[in-house]
């Protein structure tokens, strides 16, 4: 059961981190706190499940990284986990995960990489290609970025 002041707190973090040097330090001002005292609860929130992560979310087409692609593959379903973990040691791929097959869909495991230009992403595409040997994958390129905002839990 949240309190008053969790409830407070988290009206706070779901407005994201400020762009200072302190950013804990500026919200425990806000909420009438300490810095420490406000890093030890959101600590508990972290151990109690009431949060899972703290993310950050990137605009890329404002950082000049244009060209995004979610590449999809066709994997043989024996070396899925083996070749998603050579996927994802790649410092490019930002994401990737596997999703069932569906009918006229042969893909079953998503990589998003970003770049500059979409000669970029298609030569990170042939690198991941090389290292694991998948051949047949197709790059699906966004066209613009929509809604990146996070849940709002309290107004």
């Amino acid at each position: 059961m949240l309190t008053e002041l969790d409830i407070k707190i988290i009206r706070v973090l779901q407005n994201g981190l400020p762009l200072v040097s302190r950013p804990f330090q500026a919200m425990a001002e806000k909420l009438e706190m300490t810095e420490d005292e406000l890093i030890d609860k959101v600590k508990s929130f972290i151990n109690d499940g009431i949060i899972r992560r703290f993310g950050a979310t990137v605009r890329h087409f404002d950082l000049g990284f244009v060209a995004n692609a979610m590449v999809v593959w066709d994997v043989p379903e024996e070396k899925v986990s083996e070749t998603g973990r050579i996927m994802a040691g790649f410092e490019e791929v930002t994401h990737c995960y596997r999703r069932p097959r569906r009918p006229g869909w042969p893909y079953n495991l998503f990589t998003v990489v970003h770049g500059q230009s979409r000669e970029y992403c298609d030569e990170i595409a042939k690198r991941l290609s090389r290292a694991t040997g998948i051949t047949n994958y197709s790059l699906l390129y966004s066209t613009a970025e929509l809604k990146k905002s996070s849940m709002r839990y309290f107004e």
